[in-house]
């Protein structure tokens, strides 16, 4: 009852423009769709396709023409920054990259044996974070001051060999399939 009470006195405090008319209940936000697969523990040894995106699909890493991706200074930073996951943490391996005009693709492999001793070894998000926060503050010291990176990223779990060749060719395709949405 006394739940019921706040509810109803609460529904009719002042709204923002200052009427004290009746307010609507907010309903709760929807659920956010899990990215991850639940339970999987993604710093095991594995190779994973990422996928990430310029907020706003806002095409600023370069251009397709002739059916090639050419790099602006925005992309080479990218670029760059995908294979400085590699130099800096010696357990992941890039096995393959494709920055495209507003989302980069890319196979990240993490594998214990080739980490230094005592290292902990970093998830998938992990990385793919300090990629994405590396990358940004160089683009935005570049001359691009609200460059930003979608919220999340999509991933697959690479399951085997055959897999792994049809992402590398799907990754290697990219820019020939690109139509400049």
């Amino acid at each position: 009852m006394f739940f019921y009470s706040l509810l109803i006195l609460f529904s009719f405090i002042p709204n923002l423009n200052g009427n004290t008319e009746k307010t609507k209940l907010m309903k709760p936000l929807p659920q956010r769709k899990a990215q991850r697969l639940k339970g999987y523990d993604y710093a095991t040894n594995n190779r994973y396709f990422i996928t990430t995106n310029v907020k706003n699909f806002i095409k600023c890493l370069g251009v397709v023409y002739d059916n090639k991706m050419h790099l602006n200074v925005y992309g080479e930073i990218v670029h760059q920054q995908i294979q400085w996951i590699e130099q800096r943490y010696s357990y992941a391996k890039i096995h393959s990259l494709v920055v495209m005009p507003d989302h980069v693709h890319f196979v990240l492999e993490i594998h214990h044996l080739l980490a230094e001793e005592n290292a902990k070894i970093k998830s998938v998000s992990e990385l793919v974070g300090a990629f994405k926060t590396t990358s940004s503050k160089q683009i935005r010291r570049g001359g691009y001051p609200n460059f930003q990176w979608h919220r999340s990223f999509h991933d697959r779990i690479i399951r085997d060999d055959f897999e792994l060749i049809r992402i590398e060719e799907y990754i290697f395709q990219n820019p020939k399939r690109w139509k400049g949405k």
